[in-house]
């Protein structure tokens, strides 16, 4: 299992009506149903929304543990800027975004071919996640609740608006009736834990889960407008993968009882 940036290649990816995505976003609880059985050899490109790092990180072990012949390559960044690369053509088998709006960027790929790799069922949400305030340890402005985010004084880090975390974001201000002004707008919600992470901002807006993965690093703070802003996470095989047996095993490792368990580990809901 490896991370790196992907290549730029021609390839014939998958677009799928918005109809079709949501249909079968919204209930789908087992991947790969009819897909031949993955040769279990050979690259599998799976370009995944930065805050599921730690979670495909494991998972990735476990399935080469079962493949030998298989190598996970990792593409961690911000959903939006994923989708981007696959419609240009970057090779990925499978895509996981943050949200349903931007797989919906590749599903709706202007001149791409229609349809997912055949058997693969389309994209299923298999998680979700929340919103938290994460703040230094000795949280130094004195954060509190969203409404001190827009304090005097305060620095703050915010996903860019056209990533997941960034629209999640929006809907939490317009929630809570206040807008905040950002110091820092960073690429993906890890970027801005980072920040929080080093003391470089008094808090930054990201996810549960990063908030878990940070440990004592951070400090997580509960605010009752994320409840309006609750991110669901679909996956699927794009139709351009080279081997749909086997992104189709990675999918149904995800959907199945062991990713459900790593990803409640994490910190992530059920959908």
């Amino acid at each position: 299992m490896r991370e790196r940036a992907p290549r730029r290649a021609p390839r014939t990816l998958c677009a799928l009506a918005a109809a079709a995505l949501a249909a079968t976003a919204c209930g789908a609880q087992g991947g790969g149903g009819g897909s031949p059985a993955g040769s279990g050899d050979g690259e599998l490109h799976v370009f995944a929304a930065a805050s599921l790092t730690d979670v495909f990180t494991a998972l990735a072990e476990e399935f080469e543990g079962d493949r030998p012949g298989a190598e996970v390559v990792l593409n961690f960044a911000g959903s939006s800027e994923l989708a981007a690369q696959i419609n240009s053509g970057a090779p990925a088998d499978v895509f996981a975004a943050a949200d349903t709006a931007t797989m919906r960027q590749v599903v709706e790929g202007e001149g791409l071919d229609a349809g997912w790799a055949s058997g693969s069922g389309g994209a299923a949400v298999f998680a979700t996640n929340t919103l938290r305030i994460a703040v230094p340890p000795d949280n130094p402005g004195g954060v509190e609740d969203f409404a001190d985010l827009a304090g005097d004084g305060v620095s703050v880090a915010l996903c860019a608006e056209e990533v997941p975390c960034g629209a999640a974001t929006a809907t939490a201000m317009e929630a809570a009736g206040v807008a905040v002004t950002p110091d820092t707008y960073e690429r993906d919600v890890r970027a801005v834990l980072t920040k929080v992470e080093l003391g470089e901002v008094d808090a930054g807006l990201v996810y549960a889960t990063d908030v878990a993965s940070a440990g004592d690093r951070v400090t997580g703070i509960d605010f009752p407008e994320a409840d309006e802003a609750v991110n669901e996470y679909p996956i699927g095989v794009l139709a351009g993968t080279a081997d749909a047996g086997l992104a189709s095993d990675w999918v149904e490792l995800v959907l199945s009882g062991t990713g459900e368990r790593v990803l409640a580990e994490a910190g992530f809901g059920t959908p």
